[in-house]
């Protein structure tokens, strides 16, 4: 890993700044074809992630910590971050389609759920706060499910045209409408708005439950979209085989960086079941061995540039979605940081 990290290092910068553009105009490198001009013109000033054959995208979880969690807000934090396709999470579009408003500090639930989740044991004062916080969710959640029922599905129109104008796809939408909890109508409401916004699949949280991801793989069908189930350090070669021989629409949104803290070979796993793979999670994560660490891109233990290029060289179609969920800096913010990670990857793919 060191050393294919000095490697990227080692591009000429020259070489990659004219790659770069030439790659964010959409122009192919190489060719003179007067043809590519108006496309360039169309396109000036709209980010492009594709890159290589590989769609980077991000989900939009990472930018929770930003003041303003609208639609509108969210698409410009893409934007500036040079991305071009996103995994969106449920809150923007559901806010900018007129749902009831959230009264939880979502982003102190969020992160009490990570410390939790990540083998932190929450203080007095905390599980209180996770309790208090649980109850204001479910008193929510008992609105947003009559909202969901009821709303029309124009405003989900509305909101992929714009993002659409602004040169940014949605290829996975995340709504909390999947879980055991939810009705059957609301899980039909999160796959049909799924497929407004332009989406080719929802995520979730795998549910380990085998009676849940039968009910939405048949749904996936019923719907015509993809269901695809995200894992933490859960993953396993096998966790998703169920899943899978269930249902045609079930699928993987594998998170390479969670598989490594697990002490898992990503590579191994996306070489057996890319064609189940409907969209993956780029994270910087350690080993076991050396403490499970989320760390800026290069630092860990995750081969993101091998698995990059592997994308690449076996021209695999589903997205590489960059997840910040390290330590921002001090002087710094998430679009700055997801910037980043986006440029990692054009090293790596250029």
């Amino acid at each position: 890993m060191k050393n294919l990290n000095k490697e990227i290092e080692g591009f000429s910068r020259r070489q990659f700044i004219g790659r770069s553009l030439a790659l964010t105009a959409g122009i192919s490198i190489g060719t003179n074809s007067v043809f590519g001009m108006p496309a360039f013109i169309k396109n000036l000033g709209k980010p492009n992630s594709l890159i290589n054959g590989v769609q980077i995208g991000a989900i939009t979880y990472s930018f929770r910590s930003m003041p303003d969690q609208s639609a509108e807000a969210t698409l410009k934090y893409v934007i500036e971050s040079g991305i071009s396709a996103i995994e969106l999470m449920g809150e923007p579009a559901e806010s900018f389609a007129g749902a009831p408003q959230n009264p939880v500090d979502m982003r102190a639930f969020f992160g009490l759920m990570r410390k939790s989740r990540d083998g932190g044991e929450l203080t007095a004062d905390e599980k209180k706060e996770m309790d208090d916080l649980r109850a204001q969710m479910d008193s929510f959640n008992k609105e947003l499910s009559t909202w969901r029922t009821t709303v029309k599905m124009d405003k989900f129109t509305q909101l992929k045209k714009m993002y659409a104008d602004a040169g940014v796809s949605i290829y996975a939408f995340k709504p909390s409408t999947f879980g055991p909890r939810n009705t059957d109508a609301e899980m039909n409401y999160g796959m049909t708005a799924g497929k407004m916004l332009g989406a080719s699949q929802v995520t979730l949280e795998f549910p380990g439950n085998e009676e849940q991801t039968k009910k939405l793989g048949e749904l996936g069908a019923k719907n015509k979209i993809k269901v695809a189930y995200h894992g933490h350090e859960q993953q396993t070669p096998t966790m998703w085989d169920t899943a899978l021989k269930q249902s045609k629409n079930n699928a993987m949104n594998l998170d390479i960086g969670h598989y490594v803290a697990t002490g898992n070979d990503p590579i191994a796993i996306i070489n057996a079941k890319h064609d189940h793979i409907a969209s993956m999670h780029l994270k910087d994560r350690q080993t076991p061995a050396n403490g499970k660490g989320n760390l800026p891109w290069g630092t860990g233990d995750t081969p993101i540039v091998q698995i990059l290029q592997l994308m690449r060289d076996k021209k695999y179609k589903f997205p590489a979605t960059a997840e910040l969920e390290y330590e921002v800096p001090a002087d710094s913010d998430p679009v700055k940081e997801l910037s980043k990670c986006v440029e990692y990857c054009r090293k790596a793919l250029v």
